[in-house]
């Protein structure tokens, strides 16, 4: 993994994490232009996500995504809306970490 892989990957997060937040904040106040808003971002989401999937592969891009998202959007649910995660939950959040840690160690060479 390289540093624009890196790079692309913190980009990509941060417009889902941006897309995540403004369809909760659509629930609580049904303002289509939020709506709206969270659809547009997850379509740049997933744009930017090609360019990933080109770089690392498709299992790689998609699951350190999905592990990165997993635990970024438990941090807003909890600092901004309030959510509170069970303790079962919270033990999934780290299990999910530890599998992408395991994921991005570098491939052994054959010998």
């Amino acid at each position: 993994m390289n540093l624009a892989f890196v790079l692309w990957l913190a980009g990509a997060m941060a417009v889902f994490l941006a897309a995540a937040t403004a369809s909760r904040a659509y629930i609580a106040n049904s303002n289509i232009l939020l709506l709206l808003l969270s659809l547009g971002l997850y379509c740049i989401g997933n744009l930017m996500m090609v360019k990933l999937m080109r770089e690392g592969g498709l299992g790689l891009a998609i699951s350190a995504s999905a592990v990165a998202q997993l635990v970024l959007i438990n941090v807003i649910a909890f600092a901004v809306f309030g959510e509170r995660p069970s303790t079962l939950q919270l033990a999934g959040v780290g299990l999910g970490v530890v599998a992408m840690v395991l994921m991005l160690f570098p491939l052994e060479a054959n010998s």
